[in-house]
């Protein structure tokens, strides 16, 4: 199995949707043998983000497709931070999403290195959880959620681990 991103923009009217949407979506996943590990909505509704574990981007777009949701962007990631299960058990807990897109150059054992000496440095903002990173595996861009009481703190941990921020979005768990 192979973690996939899927990211899709609803069009006005699908927020009451997406629940049905995601329904179908698990149905589709699981034929194809996988699962929905998680899918987060942005507060304005906008965009939705999907994390399948399914056998191949072949399989994923199919499901995707046939759940009725429009495909933005379908990439193969690495998740870092959590294993699986952890996540399937506290995904409810992120409230916020970083997207950075990745220098061109950098290797994903280059980021894996940083990542795991400035982690450390989340500390200085102790008010704000890391909770998982979700990598492109052609080092495009990562996708970081966190839990935050608001935006100025997901901000200054960024800071404190000297990461960038291409955009912050507010997240709600839907699935």
């Amino acid at each position: 199995m192979a973690l996939f991103l899927i990211e899709s923009k609803l069009i006005p009217g699908e927020r009451r949707r997406i629940t049905q949407m995601l329904d179908r979506l698990a149905a589709e996943a699981k034929q194809a043998g996988g699962d929905i590990v998680e899918a987060q909505v942005s507060e304005e509704a906008a965009r939705v983000i999907i994390v399948l574990d399914i056998g191949d981007a072949r399989g994923a777009r199919h499901a995707v497709e046939n759940a009725g949701l429009d495909i933005q962007l379908l990439k193969a990631v690495r998740l870092v931070g959590q294993d699986l299960q952890a996540i399937k058990q506290r995904k409810g807990t992120a409230n916020y999403l970083v997207e950075w897109n990745l220098p061109a150059g950098l290797s994903m054992d280059a980021y894996l290195k940083r990542k795991a000496e400035k982690t450390p440095l989340y500390a200085e903002v102790p008010e704000v959880s890391f909770e998982r990173t979700y990598v492109c595996e052609d080092m495009s861009k990562c996708l970081c959620l966190y839990a935050s009481p608001d935006e100025d703190a997901v901000v200054r941990a960024r800071k404190a681990v000297s990461a960038p921020i291409d955009a912050v979005n507010k997240i709600k768990n839907v699935r």
